[in-house]
This record gives structure tokens, C-alpha cells and sequence, in this order.
């Protein structure tokens, strides 16, 4: 039985959560498992690790718990969230309860004394902060001290990305231990996540401190839906999973999400939709931050059936009603998989989760999978040039001399700085001098555990059990059993049914081809440092022209039909003629566009008077042949070959400093290619396989316009991204 002190902060935590919910008569009432939680962080003061599946109340736990902290004269609680832009629902629901909140990030740092001025008024009970602030030095060093000494409560929303055994791991969250560290004795601790398996809750229970201490709170809930229904569709190919969609999106319930792996897919599904007369927005890390708050409001409102979305709609998205999810392609994580079907069938009996897998699915995880924690070399590498550097070196300074492009750079740096290697200090970042370990073992074993997670997604697809279970088990879900509703237990509540004028009018889509191509117009920052004498914008009679491609290798039309024929380890053939021929369409199209060169073209320019092909070491008979086909049907000379001296290094792939280094020198124009610059001048197509930053063209495209050539158009397969 409650103690009456208790008691009595139960009946005060119903009353908030009734403000918090808009329920006027009173009524509501916390379950017993957020009571419990609210209740060790209240009453006892302690530390909390709660795992529950989305739509459980977590927010309600927090905002409940700093109502009452600060009517005991608490200070302010601390929010550290990934996902501020997504939380203002919630923050406009603490405003019913009488919470106010308030939010420090990147964008506000004009407020961010008045934010502290007020905090030391106390007018402040909730402060908002992302993971990325606890790495800003301005931050780290004035703020955040001040912050933890004053704090009432820290919540850590999301935590399992404090795991890199997890599947949405971010460096960022590590600084968290600072912070904790500073947290005056008495302080609880909130952590929350809805996908996190057994290893990945131990191991963000002990980053929290609350592992193996007596005082520590697990609550750890099951996992299964019980308005979810879930089912995996097989289609032939994409034409089929777009016409499908098409035919059977206006089928689902209510509003929904159909999400895609690549943010090309996404733009291609949601150009098709529209023409096919849904109403459905595009979602993506591409998406301006307006675009994305008018997406997200109109799906809230039903404005639209659907956000055809990529990852970026992620965690935080709060729409009770949400009726679908689909997945155009297959996480590569089922961990990845629950959290986004999750997002459905919050607050309705009854929402429909639906994979279509696809044959590119593969291909895009094993990008995804390159990302990961570079190699001890590499590591020791960095170190040693913050080491030797007279001073802070910001990421600009440091990319051209470190085999990583900036973004895996800069996660590594921060790995080290909570390991204590390095510090980001105002100009950059130094060395500490401290020693460090590289943890391969543990490396090596979250690549494989990526790889077994890869294995279960193929599993998940292909299952005659019950696919909650699966997902339930996958999770380490005590409680996993059948559900009853998914196709496996209950039937298929879909057929593979698609009409001929939807299935010709995606093959048509998806048919389409014709990329642009912009050219590169400055030289990337710090190349003097490693010996290549380029920098600041590149001269325009150095530039080429914006070019074409038939594709991108991350799209479901010409993607699919090219990731195979690039592959590093596809044998190299002669172009195929369905795709010389589509090659032919983009040039024709080319001609007859804005800035062409067709009669009659406004402001054309002058028609191409050959072309030149770039050498390859690893598909020289694709691109002769390509060059070849280009040149008989556009009636042109086909001037000669780019070539490569014999000494010249494989080029980098890791960043755009150290791949223009590989290419300084690399690259020679023949005196045969040269002789027929001079009998043909005016401007050349450039023709290679494939680009993927766009300095191979550059750089060819300098070596053409010093040898003569007016201008220089690229053309090629394909685009990586």
C-alpha cells in the first residue's frame, strides 16, 4: 500500500497529466508503470532507464515528473533530444499543463543569455537541448556547467543512440558523461528509448551510471503492438512496387508514411504519386527546414494521404492517427524497421505496416555499412597531425590530410574527444596527449553485428512465423509470441494486383532518363598544404559545363538497371545497347533543352564537335564503347583518350583533397588527342562511367580547355548519389 505522502503525490501527478492531456473533467490517469517511473524519479530521486514502445507515454513521464520536481522547489529539468524541430507538439501540450519551455540550439544563440538569465529567475522548467550543444566549446565550457549545477531533473531522449551497438548511434550523446558527472548528488536521471535489444540497454544503463548500482530503475516493457498489422508484399521489380503504390495507397487507412531508402527514391516516388492524383509531400534530409515543417503539419492535419519520407522522419514524429507505414525498400536494421513502423497506430485500433522489398536494398546498405569507424591506421594518422600542429586545427584545415571525407571526420573526432584524445576548443581541434586504445575488437564487433542485423532483415522478408514475434524477439522481448493479425498469422490482406495503365505508367517514370550534372566551380580548401597548387574559385575558362547523366545510382529507374553493370566487381563488356540507346535519348533532349545546341534552341551554343573519352583501369571497353556509340550516331570524330600516366595512384575515394592530390599530375592529353583539339576546335563531350564528387571532370575538363577545346561537356552513366 502507498505510504500517504505518496498517495498523495499520485493524486497531484493524475492532475497535471490531466492538464497535460486537455481533459477537462479530470479524469485521466497515469498507468501503473508510468507512475512507477514518475514515482523513483519524484519521490526517491533516482535513476531511470525506461524502455517502452512508442505511443507509451514517455513524454507524459517527463513532463509529469517536472511539474511536480518544481513545485518541490526543483530546478529546471534539462531535455537532451535529437529532435527538437519534431518535439513542439509535445512542448505546446507542457504549455497546457503550465510548463514552460524553452530551447537552446544553433539557431538561437542570440537568446541564449536571456534563456540563462531567465533559468536563474526560475521561469524556465523545461529546457530543450540537442546532443550536438554538449560538443560546442562555448557551450561545453559556460553553459553547460552552469546548467548541470542548477538542474532538476536531465532526461536523455532517445538514448539509444548513446550505443554504438545500436542501430542510430550518435557520438554526440557521449558527453553525456560530463554532464552526469557534474549533476549535483540527488539529481534524477531520466534515459528513454522504444528500440533498444538487451546488449544495447546494459550498455546505455552503464554509460548512464545506473548500471550494476542498487538505486538504478529498468523498466522495460513489451514491445508488441497490438494495432499494428504487419505484412511483406513481393513485387518483380521497382515499376511494379510504384504502380502498386499507386493503385492501392487511396486502400490504406487514414493518413500514413512511405518511407524510401534513398532521398532520390523519395523525390521519384512522390513526382509519380502526384501524377498518378494523390496528394503526398516529399520528406527527406534534403528537405528545406520550411518544406519539412509544412510536410509534417500537413500530414498532422490530413492534408496529405502521405510524406514519402526517407530516415529523416525518424524518431519524435507524433501523429496518434497515423494510419499506414510503408517501406519502399528494407531497413537494414529490424531494430531500424520497429522504431519506423512505430510511428503508426499510436491512437487507432487498427494501422497497416507493409515492406516492399526490393534488389537495390543490398546495394544501399553496404554504403551505409562503409561509414563505419575507420581503421586504427587512419585514427593514429589524425592524431599525429593534431599533434605536431602549432595550434587548433579546424575540419577544413585537417580534411586534405586525412583520408576521410568530412562527415565521417568529424564523427571520429568525436569519438576521441570523449575518449579523451582530443578537445574541440574555439579554431578547432587539438590534441591532448592523452593515451588511447583502439577498441577494435569492439569495432569489429559491431560490423558484425551489423552484418547479423542485414541477415535478420532478410529473414524478417522471407518468415512463415509471426512477424511481430520476429521483431518482438529481435528486441529480446521477453513477452514475444504470435500476434494473430500480421499476413502470417492472419492471412495476406493484400494482393500483388496491379493495373496495366499504373504498371505502364511507372515503367514509363522509371524509364525516363536524363540526370544534369553540375560541374564543379571551386577548388576544395587546404590543397597547398599537401603540395597541389589549386585553391579558390575555379576559373571560368577552366570550368566545364554543366553536363548529363542517365541516372543516379541511388534511384529505382536507371539506378537499378546501372548499380549492377558499376559494381567494383562487374566484368567490363561493351555498353549494352539499351543503354547506349538511352544515352542517345539524354543527348537528344540535351540538344533540344535550355542552353542547347539543336537549331532553334534559344541561346544555343554551338554544337559539340567531337568526343574525348577518360581512360579507365577497371571498364576501358565500356567507355571506349560508349565514346564509340556517341560518336557513329552523333556523327562525330571521336578525338582520342584522357590517359593516365604510368605512374599516376589510384585515386582516393575518401575526401575531395586527397582526390584531387591523386589526380595532380595522373591525367595527360596524348599528342594525337592534342593535334585533334587543334584541327577541331569548339566544344567537346567528355564521356566517363561514372562521378561520384565531380573532380575527374573537373580536373579533365581544365586539361581539355588548356588543350584547346571551347568547352566541355561531361557525359556519363551514372551519378553516385
Amino acid at each position: 500500500m502507498e505510504h500517504t505522502s505518496n498517495a498523495e503525490l499520485r493524486t497531484a501527478a493524475d492532475a497535471v497529466l490531466a492538464r497535460l492531456v486537455g481533459d477537462a473533467s479530470g479524469a485521466a490517469r497515469l498507468r501503473e508503470d508510468q507512475w512507477r517511473a514518475i514515482e523513483a524519479l519524484v519521490a526517491d530521486r533516482r535513476r531511470a532507464l525506461v524502455v517502452q514502445r512508442t505511443g507509451w507515454g514517455k513524454s507524459a513521464v517527463y513532463f509529469v515528473a517536472t511539474a511536480l520536481l518544481r513545485a518541490r522547489g526543483s530546478g529546471p529539468t534539462v531535455i537532451v533530444s535529437p529532435l527538437l524541430a519534431l518535439m513542439r507538439n509535445q512542448v505546446e501540450a507542457a504549455a497546457r499543463a503550465g510548463i514552460h519551455a524553452r530551447t537552446i540550439n544553433s539557431a538561437n544563440t542570440e537568446e541564449w543569455d536571456t534563456v540563462q538569465d531567465e533559468i536563474a529567475a526560475g521561469t524556465v522548467d523545461v529546457l530543450l537541448v540537442s546532443p550536438e550543444r554538449l560538443n560546442n566549446p562555448d557551450f561545453r565550457d559556460q553553459v553547460l556547467p552552469k546548467l548541470a549545477a542548477a538542474t532538476g531533473l536531465l532526461v536523455v531522449d532517445e538514448a539509444h543512440c548513446i550505443s554504438d551497438w545500436g542501430h542510430d548511434f550518435r557520438p554526440d550523446y557521449r558527453r553525456l558523461r560530463t554532464m552526469l558527472t557534474d549533476l549535483p548528488p540527488g539529481v534524477p536521471v531520466l534515459a528513454t528509448t522504444a528500440t533498444a535489444n538487451a546488449r544495447v540497454t546494459a550498455d546505455v544503463a552503464e554509460q548512464l551510471g545506473t548500471g550494476g548500482t542498487t538505486d538504478a530503475l529498468v523498466l522495460r516493457g513489451p514491445l508488441d503492438r497490438d494495432s499494428l498489422s504487419l505484412g511483406v508484399l513481393r513485387l518483380p521489380d521497382a515499376a511494379h512496387r510504384m504502380a502498386w503504390l499507386a493503385d492501392h495507397l487511396h486502400d490504406l487507412p487514414g493518413s500514413g508514411i512511405v518511407y524510401t531508402l534513398t532521398v532520390a527514391a523519395a523525390e521519384e516516388v512522390t513526382a509519380f504519386l502526384r501524377q498518378r492524383g494523390h496528394t503526398v509531400a516529399s520528406y527527406t534530409g534534403k528537405t528545406e527546414n520550411a518544406d519539412r515543417q509544412q510536410a509534417e503539419d500537413d500530414l498532422l492535419a490530413n492534408r496529405v494521404k502521405a510524406l514519402i519520407a526517407t530516415s529523416a522522419l525518424g524518431m519524435g514524429f507524433d501523429k496518434p492517427d497515423l494510419g499506414f507505414v510503408v517501406h519502399l525498400g528494407s531497413p537494414s536494421s529490424p531494430i531500424a524497421y520497429y522504431q519506423q513502423v512505430g510511428r503508426a497506430g499510436r491512437g487507432v485500433e487498427h494501422a497497416e505496416v507493409l515492406l516492399l522489398p526490393g534488389p537495390e536494398d543490398e546495394a544501399i546498405w553496404e554504403y551505409f555499412a562503409s561509414l563505419a569507424f575507420p581503421s586504427e591506421d587512419l585514427v593514429r594518422r589524425t592524431l599525429d597531425i593534431l599533434a605536431r600542429a602549432e595550434g587548433p586545427m579546424s575540419l577544413p584545415a585537417l580534411e586534405p590530410l586525412v583520408e576521410l571525407r568530412r562527415s565521417r571526420l568529424e564523427t571520429m573526432l568525436k569519438v576521441l574527444d570523449v575518449d579523451g584524445a582530443v578537445k574541440r576548443v574555439k579554431g578547432g581541434w587539438i590534441a591532448t596527449g592523452q593515451p588511447w586504445t583502439y577498441d577494435a575488437q569492439r569495432y569489429a564487433w559491431v560490423a558484425r553485428q551489423r552484418k547479423a542485423e542485414q541477415e535478420a532483415m532478410r529473414a524478417y522478408a522471407s518468415t512463415t512465423d509471426c512477424r511481430m514475434e520476429f521483431l518482438q524477439r529481435q528486441l529480446d522481448d521477453e513477452g514475444a509470441k504470435p500476434c494473430g493479425r500480421c499476413d502470417n498469422c492472419a492471412g495476406p490482406r493484400f494482393t500483388a494486383d496491379t493495373s496495366t495503365d499504373a504498371l505502364d505508367a511507372a515503367r514509363v517514370d522509371l524509364g525516363r532518363a536524363g540526370v544534369e550534372v553540375d560541374p564543379r566551380r571551386m577548388w576544395p580548401t587546404g590543397l597547398p598544404a599537401i603540395g597541389v597548387g589549386l585553391k579558390g574559385r575555379i576559373p571560368a575558362g577552366e570550368q566545364a559545363a554543366p553536363g548529363r547523366a542517365l541516372g543516379r545510382l541511388s534511384d529505382i529507374g536507371w539506378g537499378n538497371r546501372l548499380r549492377p553493370m558499376l559494381a567494383p566487381q562487374a566484368p567490363d563488356g561493351p555498353v549494352p545497347d539499351d543503354v547506349a540507346k538511352a544515352v542517345v535519348g539524354v543527348l537528344a533532349d540535351w540538344a533540344k533543352g535550355p542552353g542547347g545546341w539543336a537549331p532553334g534552341v534559344a541561346d544555343a551554343r554551338p554544337r559539340p564537335v567531337g568526343v574525348v573519352t577518360v581512360a579507365s583501369r577497371t571498364r576501358p571497353l565500356l567507355i571506349r564503347s560508349l565514346g564509340s556509340r556517341i560518336a557513329e550516331i552523333g556523327r562525330l570524330p571521336l578525338l582520342g583518350t584522357l590517359a593516365y600516366t604510368d605512374d599516376a595512384p589510384r585515386a582516393s575515394r575518401s575526401n575531395s583533397a586527397q582526390r584531387l592530390k591523386a589526380l595532380d599530375g595522373a591525367l595527360t592529353v596524348p599528342p594525337a588527342l592534342a593535334s585533334a583539339l587543334a584541327e577541331h576546335p569548339g566544344p567537346v563531350l567528355l564521356v566517363d562511367d561514372y562521378t561520384e564528387t565531380g573532380w575527374t571532370l573537373a580536373v579533365a575538363a581544365r586539361m581539355l580547355r588548356h588543350a584547346g577545346a571551347q568547352e566541355v561537356l561531361p557525359l556519363v552513366l551514372a551519378v553516385q548519389g
